[in-house]
């Protein structure tokens, strides 16, 4: 007699449509949610459509309206003479912007897949500890250690050189690219490097030539995070790359440009575009590959 209404009262409440178990918080929290999304993309879509807007239009027109859209007096004179003026040269940053993005990969790659592999393989003590080391490098701020690595370039010989640069993007983007092979590597089956071993390969060929290529996700992951972080980076270029050296990355030419004609908004804006468009094209087309890259190794399953 008493079964039904002990029951009753273990029986979760029913929602106002009548399903059970969901009390409509969720609901409640949906416009909240809402709102901060739409006033997130407002300040994110604001500048790029001010940088968009006023790279195709005249002095005077910026200064009146920054928001508007004269579509009769739009004009590509601006963006043409940006990308041939010999005092922003664009062009040339492109070139060895992409030259140090493509030469940082690959020595990241190379380094960081075997490290993550002989992390993600040992259970001892110390090697844990190492990976610890690793991950402390992810909350050091880079413009923190910027002195210290000029003091250290300078005593090896590579101060105002490009290796020197190269050497200090490399060991920047180390400490993150660990992190996520390690976490990819270890959702990988162990079995495969026990059938590895049985047919005579080694632990550095095991690696390169069966769970490297199981690694794409992230390798891809890893590839796109780093690009568009060196790409973007002003401090280091600016700093450890001094003007008599004469190279100069897109954010640093576009730099050394426009900071004597700072006042001049029709140099400023088509420069400034021309510098992120290819990062944002290159973010649009691979933000996918991100994504799946971030939650292939996240769970194990």
């Amino acid at each position: 007699m008493e079964a039904k209404p002990r029951e009753a009262r273990t029986r979760p409440p029913a929602a106002p449509d009548g399903l059970p178990g969901r009390t409509g918080q969720g609901e409640s929290r949906s416009p909240l949610r809402w709102i901060m999304l739409g006033g997130l993309l407002v300040v994110m879509v604001i500048p790029v459509y001010l940088l968009l807007v006023n790279a195709f239009k005249s002095q005077q027109d910026i200064l009146d309206n920054p928001f508007g859209v004269p579509l009769s007096r739009l004009t590509l004179t601006h963006l043409s003479a940006a990308v041939t003026s010999p005092q922003f040269n664009v062009i040339g940053g492109y070139g060895f912007t992409l030259f140090l993005v493509v030469m940082v990969d690959v020595l990241c790659i190379v380094l960081a897949g075997p490290a993550a592999y002989a992390i993600a393989r040992s259970l001892k003590r110390r090697t844990q500890l190492v990976m610890l080391y690793f991950l402390a490098g992810t909350f050091i701020p880079g413009a923190a250690v910027i002195i210290p690595v000029i003091y250290v370039l300078r005593e090896i010989g590579l101060a105002n050189t490009v290796t020197g640069l190269v050497a200090h993007d490399v060991a920047s983007t180390l400490p993150v690219s660990i992190f996520l092979f390690v976490g990819f590597i270890r959702t990988i089956p162990v079995d495969i490097d026990h059938a590895a071993t049985i047919d005579g390969a080694g632990r550095y060929r095991t690696f390169w030539t069966i769970i490297f290529p199981l690694m794409r996700p992230a390798v891809v992951t890893v590839l796109i995070l780093n690009s568009i972080g060196i790409w973007n980076d002003f401090v280091s270029p600016q700093i450890l790359l001094s003007p008599s050296s004469g190279h100069y990355t897109v954010t640093t030419a576009i730099y050394a440009g426009i900071s004597q004609y700072s006042t001049d908004l029709t140099k400023v804006f088509p420069n400034l575009l021309l510098a992120i468009a290819p990062v944002v094209i290159f973010f649009i087309y691979m933000q996918r590959h991100i994504i799946s890259g971030l939650t292939v190794g996240a769970v194990k399953g």
